[in-house]
């Protein structure tokens, strides 16, 4: 056997340079090596900079000011998987600093960020992707880069991820999304209520409660509830509130389900179910302010639908809501007398929370918190509204004196409210007088000189109803109430030059009363464009809460002489008017001043435009024959009961109050018409072929996190046939769906 001989080892090549492990102290060192060709020096560096943000925001303050956002901006689209996902990591972690997302922004990564969502994707990659956008989010102008980059459908797709951070990131990715309402329609159509109700389920109480949050907003829309009903929600909800140790959750279930109860048909179906008694049981047994004040706000919006009064009432809703108005706590108080306030709109809900409700309301006018006592005075004033007997408990409740003292209130809605209730009041001839002895003339001087046209005609008005007496007159001009009275005349509101003049003629019915009113630059007979107005007062006041009765009475015969002279001046104005206009006049429309006034006094106290605008547009569509199914409009005889109405009239001139049939163009109308009366901006557009629409427009609240920032108004169109109160984003799909046939 031969001797072994030692094999040569080849040297290494000369120019390969041999492998160096690189390490740095230094975070601006490491900075540099996101330039590097190498993925491994990428990769690592990445890695060693995810550890150096996660340590604190001071840290990332520090790589942003190295200018490392730009160099991980590039690297989220790197071939290597590794690098791709160290990279993503790091812009996760610092993406919750503002200068960051400001840069972001700049560098348009939204895109980038959707494009790694992928299913074939690292689940660490869908994590941190996840992670950035939800942090970008909560800027307004991301939430439209990813909506219109349509990140939606991979974020939902999300939601089923198996790993819980995937999900959480995903989910509150979604839920500052729908803050817009234009991604109301979107998730609907991405069927994201299955996933949403599973998350529900989740062992994690944060995704519960991002669930539930999500479910909150999109349930404002009324088909996303109809989805929500058919995919058994209403009993997940339920559910979570019958488990005491679901507690945490109550309030956001409570508030899904006050959107849920907006809608008659869901109402009634939580009713039939037993979950209405169970609700009510529920908050009744409840001693969390949130729960209790958020099941009030719901009743209060369910409320503002007829059919869901009638329900309401079969649950005796009045006994819960008298329950919370002795909860101590402000904002349920407040809430509770919202809810009442809706609710007298159903007579025998208005007799009930009369007999029981009204002492506690009366109560609550002595609060030191001024939007408790609006609240109270406002629910008095529509329980007392044409109710003798809620009057009367009203008067033996003690309530004269602080109303009166109301008068002098901070807030304009309780003042308004406060007249209307005496002028309520006032229909019985004891409580007029009672009223008159405690000063109520001069207590009406300081809110005839008020600013806001509601206090104004409501105080004219007041001042109508209790001018008949000559002490109360006498009491006026003594006050130096006449002045204001006068300047009223003017004003630019019709409403309140009618009530003025209203005044003023009742007021002139003595000889002192009438010179001091000549003095003042005022006539016995209102100026020419306010003629019209007049004629049609005396039905007005007949169906007011005060009536001519109240005015009528007086001290005596002699007063009674007196009223006489006011109806023979009105008489005379009347044939003044007839002569200065002979050709055809409309006849009156009292019902649609009826709306008006109701508007007024339960739409107009909401404190958004949105709201207010939501329920006048379920408001007009109550009184235009409710709502209507896309597919059986055509079933909906509105020309024959438009028809009709002309043959009773023997005239094709309809007042828009006789039409309870309407279509497109006379609900269109009857906002606008209301609209205009109350205050709410929006324009009558006229369509082709019988449709025509109302345009509003509303500024969104600005982002969490930036307080003070004013964002431009969107323009919507607002539903008042399918789905009333839905408002449709200008331009989109669904709004060239209600324009054309």
């Amino acid at each position: 056997m031969g001797k072994k001989v030692k094999k040569e080892v080849e040297p290494p090549p000369k120019d390969v340079f041999d492998p160096l492990l690189v390490e740095s102290k230094t975070a601006a060192t490491v900075v540099l090596m996101l330039s590097s060709p190498e993925e491994e020096v990428l990769a690592k560096a990445c890695d060693a900079l995810y550890k150096f943000a996660s340590k604190g925001d001071e840290n990332k303050v520090t790589l942003f000011g190295l200018g490392a956002v730009e160099h991980l901006y590039k690297l989220i689209s790197h071939e290597d998987p590794i690098v791709r996902r160290n990279a993503i990591m790091v812009l996760g972690i610092m993406a919750s600093n503002h200068d960051v997302k400001k840069l972001l922004r700049e560098l348009d990564v939204t895109n980038s960020l959707i494009s790694q969502l992928a299913p074939e994707e690292d689940v660490v990659i869908h994590e941190f992707a996840t992670l950035c956008l939800a942090h970008m989010a909560v800027e307004y102008t991301t939430k439209i880069q990813i909506f219109e980059q349509s990140g939606l459908e991979p974020l939902i797709r999300l939601l089923g991820s198996p790993d819980p951070d995937v999900k959480k990131n995903s989910l509150e990715c979604i839920y500052l999304l729908v803050q817009d309402f234009q991604s109301h329609a979107a998730v609907r159509e991405l069927n994201v209520i299955p996933p949403l109700l599973e998350l529900l389920k989740s062992e994690y109480p944060v995704i519960q409660l991002l669930a539930l949050k999500t479910l909150e907003e999109i349930s404002k829309d009324g088909e996303t509830r109809i989805i929500l009903g058919e995919n058994k929600g209403l009993d997940c909800l339920l559910q979570i509130l019958e488990t005491n140790e679901f507690s945490d959750l109550h309030v956001e279930a409570l508030a899904v389900l006050g959107n849920c109860l907006e809608d008659a048909h869901t109402l009634q179906l939580i009713q039939q179910t037993g979950g209405l008694k169970k609700l009510l049981s529920f908050v009744g047994d409840s001693t969390v302010p949130d729960i209790q004040k958020n099941a009030a706000k719901a009743i209060t919006r369910a409320a503002y639908d007829s059919e869901n009064r009638k329900i309401l009432k079969e649950e005796e809703v009045e006994k819960c809501l008298i329950n919370l108005l002795e909860i101590n706590n402000d904002g349920v108080k407040v809430a509770a007398s919202e809810a009442i306030s809706a609710m007298c709109e159903n007579s025998a809900s208005k007799r009930a929370l009369g007999l029981q409700g009204i002492p506690q309301l009366v109560q609550l006018l002595s609060s030191d918190n001024e939007e408790v006592k609006e609240a109270a005075v406002t629910a008095l004033a529509n329980l007392t509204a044409a109710s003798p007997s809620n009057a009367r408990a009203a008067a033996e409740a003690e309530v004269i004196e602080p109303l009166v003292n109301t008068l002098n209130a901070q807030r304009d809605g309780a003042v308004a409210n406060a007249a209307a209730a005496l002028t309520n009041l006032a229909s019985q001839e004891p409580f007029r007088v009672n009223i008159q002895s405690r000063g109520i003339m001069r207590a009406l001087a300081g809110p005839l000189r008020s600013t806001n046209s509601q206090v104004q005609s409501k105080a004219a008005f007041a001042v109508a109803a209790f001018g008949c007496d000559a002490d109360a007159r006498t009491e006026l001009r003594n006050a130096g109430g006449l002045g204001p009275l006068v300047e009223l005349l003017h004003s630019k509101n019709k409403e309140v030059r009618r009530n003025a003049c209203l005044a003023v003629m009742v007021c002139a019915s003595d000889e002192l009363t009438a010179v001091e009113l000549c003095r003042l630059g005022s006539s016995m007979v209102s100026p020419v464009e306010e003629k019209q107005e007049l004629s049609g007062q005396r039905s007005s006041l007949s169906k007011s809460s005060t009536g001519e009765k109240g005015l009528r009475k007086g001290k005596g015969k002699k007063e009674d002489e007196k009223m006489k002279e006011v109806a023979q001046i009105i008489s005379k104005v009347q044939d003044e008017i007839n002569l200065e206009n002979s050709h055809w006049l409309p006849p009156p429309d009292f019902i649609l001043l009826d709306y008006i006034n109701d508007a007024s006094r339960t739409i107009l106290p909401l404190t958004t435009t949105r709201g207010q605008v939501v329920a006048l547009a379920q408001f007009v569509a109550d009184k235009m024959g409710g709502p209507i199914e896309r597919d059986k409009l055509h079933d909906f005889s509105w020309e024959l009961h438009v028809s009709e109405v002309e043959f009773e009239l023997k005239s094709n001139v309809v007042p828009i109050g006789k039409v309870k049939k309407g279509t497109f163009y006379h609900r269109a109308l009857l906002f606008k018409v209301i609209a205009d009366r109350i205050g709410i901006r929006c324009s009558l557009v006229r369509g082709e072929y019988n449709r025509a629409w109302n345009e509003v427009e509303l500024v969104e609240d600005s982002p969490q996190g930036i307080a003070g920032l004013l964002l431009p108004p969107k323009k919507y169109m607002v539903d008042l046939m399918f789905e009333p109160g839905f408002l449709i984003k200008q331009g989109s799909a669904e709004a060239d769906q209600y324009k054309h046939i």
